[in-house]
């Protein structure tokens, strides 16, 4: 695999990842119900009316809801600054596929979906307008490279009655 165009001298561990997503919304019960029940995610506490702490595979939390600062609340207007989306990365195609056949079966519209030669993904909003990928890696084996052995990742459409194959 090749290096990043510049690695910095004080480049930071590897195995650092990102663990979780806090997100301020509007309506608790609401963000909830979308989290738990659409996407599958357990509940693994709540504290109080005010916030509740989501989980794949019982981790502490994967996802952070709270109204500490946003309970009615609107999501913020275009053009402004703040969370693009918040990826989910599934282990397989397969799981993705179980996703969006989720997805469907809530009725929830989806912003886009596409394949980005090292991912497959889909992309949808929250209850509370928040950006969501949902998606899936290929093998690092897999991902397209430049001649030069750099990532040449794009942005294609994705087939979804494909997808929904799987």
């Amino acid at each position: 695999m090749s290096q990043p165009e510049s690695t910095p001298p004080n480049a930071i561990d590897p195995g650092v990842r990102i663990g979780h997503a806090h997100l301020k919304v509007a309506d608790l019960e609401q963000s909830v119900a979308f989290y738990r029940d659409v996407l599958g995610f357990a509940v693994m506490q709540r504290m109080g009316s005010q916030s509740a702490f989501l989980s794949a595979g019982g981790y502490h939390h994967h996802i952070g809801l709270n109204t500490w600062e946003s309970r009615g609340g609107t999501p913020p207007p275009p053009g402004h600054t703040g969370l693009f989306h918040v990826a989910i990365l599934y282990p397989s195609r397969r799981q993705l596929a179980d996703a969006l056949k989720r997805l469907m079966a809530a009725g929830i519209p989806l912003d886009g979906a596409a394949d980005h030669g090292v991912s497959e993904a889909l992309y949808l909003r929250d209850p509370d307008g928040n950006g969501l990928e949902l998606y899936w890696d290929r093998p690092q084996a897999d991902w397209p490279r430049a001649t030069d052995g750099s990532l040449a990742m794009y942005t294609r459409a994705l087939n979804l009655k494909d997808l929904l194959a799987e």
